[in-house]
């Protein structure tokens, strides 16, 4: 009596897709909302990026001369933990450059804030954009913009200055700013001056920060008994100092009693509206929800629509809460949570990482984890499943296969094998069998019920049985 179970030949799997592109198989419908366009005169991104590496050129090389010289994570690169550059490799660099050790620093600072550097821990190490600096126009378009972010930071205000009406100086200047982008041409000091007083006393006057009257009777022990330094603050320096922060970092020129943003401040701004936008109106109305419900609302999206939606959950919270909620959903039952999870802290990006990186020792998130790391290094998406192990490929595909059969329709199940690394179903089962993930058997028995080949459903349901009675 000869066997009936076809041989490998029979069995033999298409090419396998890169695993990468596995938790996006459950909804592959192409994105079809156009995105929102600049305002008209604003110039071509190719153009924009071209003003941003004009303006972190300084930067850049002293990043660049950080990766040869030092290479990734050396000792002697920063002093305090802090990614601060140490005084002897400041001089070194300024020898190998011909520049001024303060040069230098400033330009390692504002390489740090546009991420061309990142902070690891104890040590600092080429940031992805550098890495797609030359070929990459929106890598360089958003590092321009984490500097704009940073603006405070760039150019520190003076010691003398009160830490309180700085913060309200701060909080103030997005509508300075929004004001500057509408104007669309110079605007007098004096009139942003008059603009900053009156947003000054809106803030204050949110925080029912009222002063007393003077002669107005004050109950004993309360805190308004207290004169609020902030409210004597002059405003006229704290201004001066943001509009040259700003123009430091190259958001506007100021000069002449009056400031005008440049081309690319004029874009900042606007993709900065855009963001509002999106955090006000989220497509899909998820912005209130958990993260679990957001990611379950967000599974019948659009890649496209699903990351706008990501984006604008995102900007409703603080990035540290938000990350912490993500991980704990796609530490859930649900596979497709898990995949969509990861999808949304593609999103967040780098301030993720040390998360991200925490959470590779859990079986369950580690593969999730290690491809995500690897395309936040830069490797291509196509190329990141080689950062896993044959094992953490076929874990992977298990619980991607569960994903699918939970959420997804028969023939996206049959499709999925397509995604396996394994070149025969044989060694598959073999795999699969051996990996341990605890949905094994209802991946196998789902696959089984939606193959149209009799035979390799049937390999599939021995499999299966196999698994579940530990044979």
């Amino acid at each position: 009596m000869t066997s009936r179970i076809p041989r490998d030949s029979r069995l033999r799997l298409v090419r396998p897709r890169p695993l990468a592109a596995a938790p996006r198989a459950v909804n592959q419908r192409r994105p079809s909302r156009p995105a929102p366009r600049p305002p008209e005169g604003t110039p071509a991104p190719a153009e924009l990026a071209r003003m941003a590496r004009t303006g972190l050129a300084g930067a850049v090389r002293v990043a660049r001369w950080a990766d040869a010289a030092l290479g990734p994570g050396s000792d002697g690169a920063t002093a305090d933990g802090k990614a601060t550059l140490s005084e002897s490799t400041a001089r070194r660099a300024a020898a190998d450059l011909g520049l001024s050790p303060a040069q230098v620093r400033a330009d390692w600072d504002t390489a740090r804030l546009a991420g061309l550097v990142e902070v690891h821990g104890d040590s600092a190490r080429p940031g992805w954009r550098l890495r797609a600096w030359d070929r990459d126009d929106s890598a360089v378009l958003r590092g321009w913009v984490a500097l704009f972010d940073a603006w405070s930071l760039a150019h520190p205000e003076h010691e003398e200055h009160e830490p309180a009406a700085v913060a309200e100086v701060v909080s103030a200047m997005p509508q300075l700013l929004s004001f500057l982008q509408l104007s669309a041409g110079p605007v007098p000091v004096e009139q942003l001056l008059d603009l900053l007083q009156q947003r000054v006393t809106e803030l204050r006057t949110e925080r029912c920060e009222v002063p007393y009257e003077s002669g107005t009777e004050q109950p004993a022990g309360s805190p308004a008994a207290e004169p609020a330094p902030a409210a004597d603050a002059p405003l006229d320096p704290l201004l001066d100092w943001a509009l040259k922060a700003l123009a430091s970092v190259g958001a506007l020129t100021y000069g002449a009693g009056q400031a005008t943003l440049t081309p690319l401040g004029s874009w900042a701004v606007w993709v900065k509206l855009e963001q509002i936008c999106v955090a006000a109106q989220s497509p899909a109305g998820n912005i209130e929800q958990s993260a679990e419900d957001m990611l379950r609302g967000c599974a019948q999206l659009r890649p496209n629509a699903a990351r706008a939606e990501y984006r604008a959950w995102l900007a409703a919270r603080p990035v540290g809460s938000a990350v912490t909620q993500l991980i704990d959903a796609a530490r859930g039952e649900d596979a497709l949570l898990r995949g969509l999870a990861f999808e949304a802290l593609r999103v967040v990006g780098a301030p993720a990482e040390p998360d991200v990186r925490a959470v590779v020792v859990e079986p369950a998130l580690r593969p999730y984890a290690l491809l995500w790391l690897a395309e936040h290094d830069g490797v291509d998406p196509e190329d990141a499943h080689e950062a896993l192990t044959r094992n953490e490929a076929t874990w992977l595909w298990v619980d991607t296969a569960a994903a699918v059969a939970d959420h997804g329709e028969a023939p996206m199940l049959v499709r999925h094998l397509e995604a396996a690394v394994q070149p025969t179903v044989p060694q598959l089962l073999d795999e699969v069998r051996a990996v341990g993930h605890p949905r094994t058997v209802q991946v196998l028995v789902a696959l089984a019920a939606a193959h149209p080949d009799p035979a390799l459903a049937k390999a599939v349901r021995r499999a299966a049985f196999q698994v579940h009675t530990g044979g």
